[in-house]
């Protein structure tokens, strides 16, 4: 946070065109100085600064997902933690500070939130929607422009004929709201490991799938698919490229 709107912030502009700053740069520094003290003998995969150590257990970590909306002073941004065995995801978390909320799940532990605006409240546990056709479904699709360079742009627009209402909220916020019963579904493309292995817990330990857009199980595949559980298979059927 001291960092944000920092009007000393400094930018550049990684090989894959994107934006990096000197603060995702710090938080991922600080994230591995702790796991080298307190995990030293498992794996790191980061966002900034690569791969180091086992794939056996491996923590994955963005830490500043929503780089981009974080330079132009948007709040929706926050840091993703997960530590995955054997390449499943089965811890994650979410922390959103300039929202004031957090966000978290282990395996078979439920998945849980809390916010800052409620000083001393307990954590609330989460639970996707009860929703069930996509007919009444609130949607959030990412960018126009990840589903038109993926060529999927028609098949995004027949879907969102399909469903109630649609949004793009962008980033990890999508991915909570599934989780915390606000969207139905969430689905991105042109996303790599880092962005999506802290919420794939979150959101299952809620009781929704996560997925990619074809339907291959992990944060492996460059895609995301979130769903409260109910409409996923829906989803996948219409999300599906045209057969010839």
């Amino acid at each position: 946070m001291a960092r944000f709107e920092s009007l000393d912030l400094v930018v550049t502009t990684k090989p894959d065109r994107t934006p990096v700053t000197d603060a995702d740069q710090a938080v991922e520094r600080a994230i591995r100085e702790l796991l080298a003290e307190r995990r030293p003998s498992d794996g790191i995969l980061g966002e900034e600064y690569g791969t180091a150590g086992s794939t056996t257990r491996q923590w994955i970590i963005d830490p500043i997902d929503g780089t981009a909306g974080f330079l132009r002073g948007v709040d929706i941004w926050g840091t993703l933690i997960a530590l995955a065995i054997d390449g499943v995801p089965v811890l994650g978390v979410a922390s959103s500070p300039a929202l004031g909320k957090r966000w978290w799940a282990a395996t078979g532990g439920g998945a849980w939130s809390s916010d800052a605006r409620f000083p001393g409240a307990a954590p609330r546990r989460l639970a996707v929607s009860g929703v069930q056709t996509l007919a009444d479904a609130s949607i959030s699709y990412g960018s126009i422009q990840q589903w038109d360079q993926a060529g999927q742009l028609d098949t995004l627009v027949a879907l969102t004929r399909e469903v109630w209402r649609t949004r793009a909220y962008g980033d990890l916020w999508s991915y909570m709201l599934v989780a915390e019963g606000h969207l139905d579904l969430a689905a991105e493309y042109d996303l790599q490991p880092y962005d999506m292995a802290a919420l794939a817990p979150i959101v299952q330990e809620a009781g929704g799938r996560f997925t990619s857009v074809d339907g291959q199980e992990g944060p492996w595949h460059g895609s995301a698919l979130a769903t409260n559980g109910r409409l996923h298979e829906l989803a996948l059927t219409a999300l599906a490229p045209p057969t010839a």
